[in-house]
């Protein structure tokens, strides 16, 4: 299991206005995608798929249960 944090950049569309959108999002892996977040140099630009869920059954903190990870090539 790895724990790590998500630095997200985007634009949304909200009430027909953009929206620029900065968060840090906590986040964990588990088996071979925490082996594939282990060796990812910080600020690699990457896709990830999974669903937000409890840290923990004691905690309600919400984290994002990553299951896929796509590294995004550098200038894409």
């Amino acid at each position: 299991m790895v724990e790590f944090k998500i630095d997200h950049e985007s634009e949304q569309d909200e009430a027909g206005a953009k929206r620029s959108i900065k968060a840090e999002i906590s986040a964990v892996a588990f088996e071979a995608q925490a082996r594939l977040v282990a060796k990812a140099k910080p600020g690699s630009e990457v896709k990830l798929e999974g669903f937000l869920g409890a840290k923990s059954k004691r905690s309600k903190r919400i984290v994002l249960h990553v299951t896929n990870i796509e590294f995004m090539e550098q200038g894409a």
